[in-house]
């Protein structure tokens, strides 16, 4: 599991970045939940990191699910296409379960 926190944009998103890059080290299924329930603002940033992390885990037959709560993420990943890739989870066990959040 990897958390960010605060503002995620483009002079803020290299942990995000190091934390995704580190969960999929090694070899095998990944099976990655980012937590940005604490993430107060975000932008396009986050996207490509995102979209990296979800082709390897599916390569290796893993998945990528993010939790959150935020109606700007939703914006931000419908604006850059990948909303049906991330849809939001409420927390990381619905996120392994994989019960989306409920819509609206």
């Amino acid at each position: 599991m990897v958390s960010a926190r605060g503002e995620l944009d483009l002079t803020t998103v290299a942990p995000l970045v190091h934390a995704l890059e580190g969960a999929r080290r090694g070899r095998g299924r990944v099976f990655l939940i980012v937590d940005l329930r604490e993430v107060t603002f975000a932008d396009g940033s986050i996207l490509g990191p995102l979209c990296e992390a979800w082709d390897d885990c599916r390569r290796r037959q893993g998945w990528v699910r993010v939790v959150h709560c935020n109606r700007g993420i939703d914006l931000v990943l419908l604006g850059g296409g990948v909303l049906g890739r991330f849809p939001a989870y409420a927390s990381a066990q619905d996120a392994w379960r994989g019960t989306p959040a409920a819509a609206g």
